[in-house]
C-alpha cells in the first residue's frame, strides 16, 4: 500500500536521500542559481526565498509526494534533490523528477540518487510505474535515467522553446515489471 506520509532516509555507497528542510534552502537555492540546472530543466521565474523556505518547510506534510534532499557522502553537503510526485493512486504510477546543482555533477551522484528512490517507490511504496519527462538537450540526464532502468517511451516534439529554440521532451519510465535491484 502507497504511502507517501513516510519520509524515508535512504543510503547508498555515494549518497543519502534523506527528507528536505527549511535548513537545505541555501544548498539548493546554489544549485537552482546554476546556469545549466535552470536550463535543464526548463525553469522560468524566479521563486522568492521565504516562498521557497515554505515549500522546503511544508514537503515534511505531504502525503501526496516524497521530496528528499540528495546528500554527498563524501563532502556531507547537500547537493540536489530527488522527487516522486504527480501520484495517481488509481494508476499506482508517480512522476520523477530531480536536480543537482554542480558540486555533485558528474560523479554519479544522480545515477545512484535515481536507483535508490525508484528502488524505494517500487519495492516499498508498490508503485508500478514511474515516469518522467527530459529535455532533449540534456543527454548526459538521459543516460543516467537508462543507467537507472528507465526506457525511452516517446518524445513531445517542441515541448519547450528555450533561448528562441524549440526543443524535444523525451518521456521515459521504468515499471515494476521491468526493476532489477541492483
Amino acid at each position: 500500500m502507497t504511502d507517501f506520509s513516510y519520509k524515508p532516509t535512504l543510503t547508498g555507497e555515494l549518497v543519502v536521500l534523506r527528507p528536505v528542510t527549511e535548513d537545505d534552502y541555501p544548498a539548493m537555492q546554489v544549485a537552482m542559481d546554476d546556469p545549466d540546472v535552470v536550463r535543464f530543466t526548463g525553469s522560468r521565474g524566479e521563486i522568492g526565498e521565504e516562498a521557497a523556505r515554505k515549500w522546503y518547510r511544508t514537503r515534511g506534510e505531504q502525503t501526496d509526494r516524497l521530496d528528499l534532499a540528495i546528500v554527498d557522502k563524501a563532502s556531507g553537503e547537500v547537493v540536489g534533490e530527488a522527487v516522486l510526485n504527480e501520484w495517481s493512486p488509481e494508476d499506482e504510477s508517480c512522476n520523477f523528477r530531480i536536480l543537482i546543482g554542480p558540486a555533485g555533477q558528474g560523479r554519479g551522484l544522480g545515477t545512484e540518487a535515481t536507483r535508490l528512490i525508484v528502488g524505494y517507490g517500487i519495492e516499498k511504496l508498490g508503485l508500478h510505474r514511474i515516469e518522467l519527462g527530459v529535455y532533449a538537450f540534456n543527454p548526459r540526464a538521459q543516460r543516467a535515467y537508462e543507467k537507472a532502468g528507465f526506457v525511452t517511451e516517446g518524445v513531445r516534439r517542441d515541448a519547450l522553446k528555450w533561448d528562441g529554440e524549440w526543443v524535444d521532451e523525451i518521456v521515459m519510465a521504468v515499471l515494476a515489471t521491468d526493476w532489477k535491484p541492483a
